[in-house]
C-alpha cells in the first residue's frame, strides 16, 4: 500500500511535537521523526522502494536515540504498528488489528457492560477518487450550528448533530436531529450536488412541508437484535435472528430468493435485462 502524503501531518503532530519525560524536546529525536514524516510525504512523488528505504532508515536512527521509545510510548518487547493511509482507512485497519490482538491475548474483559455515546460524527463523506460528496447518515441530518457556514466552502469539515449509543464496542442505537428549515435543507442538498430541480422532483413534499413551520425534532432507534446478541454472548447476529440470511442474501429455510414469473414482473412494471453489463 503506497502511503498518502497527508499522513505526514499526523506523524508530525502526534510524534514529533511531543516532549520527553523531562518536558524538554530532544532535537535529535525530533529530527528523526521529521525524516519519517518527510519520507511518508514523498510517497506520491517517488516509488515505493525509495519511500521504504527512507522510512526504515529514519526509524533505525530513532530506535537507538535516548528517549526515542518514550516518545513513541513503547518499551522493551512492544511492537509499533504503522498504517499510512487516509484517516478512515487507517483507523479501520488499526481498529481491526487492536480487536484481533485483544481477543487472541485474552485482553478483552468479560462480564462487563461498558456504554459510550458517540456524538458529532462527520455529516458528509468525501470520495477520495472522485471528490464526490455523499451523506454519511442521510441527507436530512442537521449540521452543528457552528458548522453551518462550512456547508458550501468545506463540507468535509462539517460535523453532524447525530449520535450513536455503543455497548461493549457494538453500536446498539443511533439517531440524529433532523433539519427543520427549508433554507438549511436547500444548502445541504447543494453540498451533495443535488440541483434545485432534482431536489424538488425527489423531495418536493418535504420542502413544501417546511413552509408550515415544523418544530425541531429528532429521534433514536435501537437494535434489539444487537442487544440480544450481546446479552446471549453470541458471536454473530445470525444466531439471534429468526430467519437469518447468508452473506449472499439467501434464506436457507425458505430457499429465497426464488425465480420470479413473467406475470409478477408485468404487474409491478419491472423489466429484466440480462444483457446489461455487470460490475
Amino acid at each position: 500500500m503506497v502511503p498518502r502524503a497527508d499522513i505526514a501531518s499526523w506523524v508530525w503532530e502526534s510524534k514529533y511535537r511531543r516532549s520527553d519525560v523531562s518536558g524538554r524536546r530532544d532535537r535529535s529525536i525530533e529530527d528523526s521523526w521529521r525524516r519519517v514524516a518527510t519520507a511518508v510525504a514523498a510517497a506520491e512523488q517517488h516509488g515505493q522502494q525509495q519511500w521504504a528505504d527512507a522510512f526504515f532508515s529514519a526509524m533505525r536512527e530513532l530506535r537507538f536515540l535516548p528517549g526515542g521509545r518514550i516518545i513513541a510510548g513503547a518499551g522493551t518487547g512492544d511492537v509499533l504498528l504503522f498504517v499510512a493511509e487516509k484517516a478512515k482507512a487507517a483507523n479501520t485497519c488499526m481498529g481491526a488489528i487492536r480487536l484481533h490482538i485483544g481477543d487472541k491475548l485474552g485482553l478483552i474483559r468479560k462480564g462487563e457492560w461498558q456504554f459510550m455515546w458517540l456524538t458529532d460524527p462527520p455529516l458528509f463523506e468525501i470520495d477520495d477518487a472522485t471528490g464526490e460528496v455523499a451523506a454519511a447518515h442521510h441527507p436530512f441530518t442537521s449540521p452543528r450550528e457552528e458548522d453551518e457556514d462550512k456547508l458550501e466552502r468545506s463540507p468535509g469539515d462539517v460535523l453532524a448533530r447525530a449520535y450513536d449509543l455503543v455497548l461493549n464496542g457494538v453500536e446498539v442505537g443511533g439517531g440524529s436531529i433532523r433539519i427543520h428549515r427549508s433554507d438549511l435543507q436547500a444548502r445541504a442538498f447543494k453540498a451533495l450536488g443535488i440541483t434545485d430541480e432534482e431536489a424538488q422532483q425527489k423531495f418536493g413534499f418535504l420542502l413544501e412541508a417546511f413552509k408550515f413551520g415544523p418544530p425541531p425534532h429528532g429521534g433514536i432507534a435501537f437494535g434489539l437484535d444487537r442487544l440480544s446478541m450481546l446479552m446471549s454472548g453470541a458471536e454473530s447476529l445470525r444466531e439471534v435472528i429468526t430467519f437469518p440470511k447468508t452473506q449472499k442474501g439467501t434464506d436457507l429455510m425458505t430457499e429465497c430468493p426464488t425465480p420470479v414469473s413473467k406475470k409478477q414482473l408485468e404487474e409491478l412494471f419491472i423489466q429484466v435485462r440480462p444483457d446489461l453489463p455487470t460490475k
